[in-house]
């Protein structure tokens, strides 16, 4: 399994390089609490987080990096991330990124699963954005703390049914599965 996430807008300005993990502090890194996952969830982070950085590129959460302003820039970025993701080549793909950083990498429709985020209001579902960020890191946190690592995107559903209702809808020739979560 390959967890896809974002860099956070908000940042911890460090003086020295820090560990991703620790310099991106945003709505969904706060939700994933790493400093309280397990040492085993950690393990896990680190062999299946992908942070997608708009000045490092593909990086994992204890690479070392320094505190940065950048947008990405899809164009001059997607080459390094494309070969670093191409080559880790897992079998199941969990794409917690934003539209922004989905550009920058497009990830095989077949086995991955992008996480939709709504709510149900006055009985009508609508997106949302600052919410949806949360409930992406609460995911990627259910996924590192599972008993079993979902190998497929029915693997997925069945873990993130258990706390979230939410609807899998299969992949098509043009787009990749969508797993679409009811924020609670």
């Amino acid at each position: 399994m390959l967890i896809l996430l974002p860099p956070s807008e908000k940042k911890l300005e460090t003086k020295a390089p820090t560990a991703a993990i620790n310099v991106y502090i945003g709505v969904l890194y706060q939700a994933l609490s790493w400093s309280t996952l397990s040492e085993s969830a950690k393990k896990r982070a680190e062999k299946s987080i992908m942070i997608i950085s708009a000045k490092y590129g593909a990086i994992t959460p204890l690479t070392k990096i320094e505190y940065y302003k950048e947008k990405i820039d899809n164009k001059a970025m997607s080459p390094s991330i494309a070969k670093a993701l191409d080559a880790l080549n897992p079998k199941l793909i969990v794409d917690c990124r934003s539209s922004t950083y989905k550009t920058a990498w497009h990830a095989p429709n077949e086995k991955t699963v992008e996480i939709h985020v709504s709510t149900v209001v006055d009985g009508v579902r609508k997106v949302v954005t600052h919410m949806s960020k949360k409930t992406r890191g609460e995911i990627a946190r259910m996924l590192l703390q599972s008993r079993s690592i979902p190998n497929s995107p029915e693997d997925l559903y069945a873990i993130v049914s258990e706390k979230y209702p939410c609807a899998l809808t299969p992949a098509t020739d043009k787009e990749p599965w969508i797993l679409e979560v009811i924020a609670v």
